[in-house]
């Protein structure tokens, strides 16, 4: 570790304390996140910002959910880095298993708080939709949900889809997102909090001591916005899931006070093709361009 970023936790984020271990954790794909051990028995994640620095958003976001979902307690945050040498934020651990990491029986059982859990963050409403400008959390005004087709369009001309997508297919898709484009003017004007990445690898679990399994934390608020929880419920359902997880995750969101309109599938399948048509603009060996394609296809099939 930097020793600037040492002395800024040691004497800025937790004075008087000294770190006595550090061990990084998996799973951050556009961040740094590691676990810090300290002399009073405390153990900290610092997580540093490998490329767009969210550091202000996330501490934003931390503070404005507390006691509203589960997030990890912000202790303190530069996102200048003008203190600690890099933008950076310092968090209490949570104790957990990633959701993804579950064994099938635990990963059904919280399927229903997962759900609840997502409810509560559509709960949290804004003054408009949009998107976020560093930690104020006070939307642009865009509409997240408009301009589908162009953007396919934009993201299959000036991407790697071809040769991987044939020229059918990319026809195909420019179609799907022309006819889905009108439908998601219904969502206009949608202003809630959403996650933007909500699924599994972003969810820690626990076990109560009755039993019963929980979502203990949300991570990783970088792609925030304001619009519409069906983005989540896209993101989640992306990607087959288990009848029983599906069944439960919904029941939850329902029960959480979630709303789902009846066309609410193909809504979110639309929402999150921004995200799949995305992913093929990157280079052909990004960990996500082939299962964007590959769930592209079977969206066109079905």
């Amino acid at each position: 570790m930097e020793s600037k970023i040492k002395a800024w936790v040691e004497e800025v984020a937790l004075p008087g304390q000294r770190i006595t271990g550090t061990r990084a954790l998996t799973g951050g794909y556009s961040n740094d996140n590691t676990v810090l051990t300290t002399t009073g028995g405390g153990e900290y994640v610092l997580r540093r910002y490998l490329r767009s620095n969210k550091c202000a958003l996330e501490a934003a976001l931390a503070h404005r959910l507390t006691g509203v979902v589960p997030v990890a307690e912000v202790v303190a945050a530069d996102p200048s880095g003008e203190k600690a040498g890099e933008p950076v934020l310092l968090s209490v651990f949570v104790p957990g298993t990633p959701v993804n990491e579950l064994d099938e029986d635990a990963f059904l059982a919280v399927a229903h708080d997962v759900g609840a859990t997502l409810a509560r963050i559509g709960a949290v409403e804004f003054a408009a939709p949009g998107f976020f400008s560093g930690g104020r959390l006070e939307p642009d005004g865009a509409e997240p949900a408009e301009g589908l087709d162009l953007w396919v369009d934009r993201c299959l001309k000036e991407g790697n889809a071809a040769g991987h997508l044939t020229p059918a297919e990319q026809d195909s898709l420019r179609r799907w997102a022309r006819d889905a484009a009108p439908e998601l003017a219904s969502l206009k004007g949608s202003r809630r909090l959403v996650h933007s990445d909500y699924n599994p690898k972003n969810l820690l679990a626990a076990q109560s001591p009755d039993g019963s399994w929980r979502v203990a934390a949300v991570l990783d608020w970088e792609f925030a916005f304001s619009s519409t929880p069906l983005v989540d419920i896209g993101n989640m359902l992306r990607f087959p899931r288990p009848e029983a997880f599906t069944n439960g995750f919904l029941a939850g969101f329902r029960d959480g006070g979630g709303a789902l309109p009846p066309n609410w599938r193909r809504l979110s399948q639309a929402l999150d093709l921004f995200a799949l048509a995305d992913f093929l603009t990157r280079p052909v060996d990004h960990r996500y361009f082939t299962k964007a394609i590959n769930r592209i296809r079977v969206m066109l099939a079905g």
